[in-house]
């Protein structure tokens, strides 16, 4: 209600999602304001509007959109921070360490292994780049896409997780 009452918002952003169109945006979680967003830049670009101009029948018919042959890679955002990971829904927390952030996922190490396919948890510090605050720690689901060391006896296992859902915790 003090966001109403001000007319201000402190910004807590979603993960950036992308629009029917291919861009990108980013709505904030407390006022719903949606604002563009660049990968390229990792920032937001400018605040747009939340509901979408649709377009008459006749102006879309006859054309179609193609679709791009080939995907340029995710850019990723290189950090160094500690992250809790554990199987969604058991005890046990992992120490471990994410080793980068992307619009398609996250790529951390850690000591316990974790097939793929199996959904996680994961509590870590979302970079200001994304959020739009410091200090902002999130409970992100994911699933892993991927591992890197499959061998049992290594010391630290590295996984790709996508990030399903996340919420910041206060």
């Amino acid at each position: 209600m003090d966001v109403l009452m001000l007319g201000r918002c402190s910004h807590e952003f979603s993960w950036p999602r992308r629009a029917a169109d291919g861009d990108y945006y980013q709505v904030c979680l407390l006022c719903a304001a949606e604002y563009k967003y660049d990968w390229k830049s990792m920032r937001r670009i400018k605040r747009v509007n939340s509901a979408p101009e649709a377009a008459s029948p006749e102006a879309t018919r006859g054309k179609t959109r193609k679709k791009p042959t080939w995907v340029p890679r995710a850019r990723r955002l290189t950090l160094q921070l500690p992250v809790r990971y554990r199987a969604k829904g058991l005890g046990t927390w992992h120490e471990g360490r994410v080793e980068n952030l992307s619009q398609s996922g996250v790529l951390f190490r850690g000591p316990q292994q974790l097939p793929a396919n199996t959904l996680v948890e994961m509590v870590f510090e979302m970079p200001e780049e994304i959020s739009g605050q410091k200090n902002s720690k999130v409970l992100c689901q994911g699933r892993i896409t991927r591992m890197k060391d499959a061998d049992d006896q290594a010391e630290y296992h590295e996984f790709a997780a996508s990030i399903l859902d996340y919420k910041f915790l206060h």
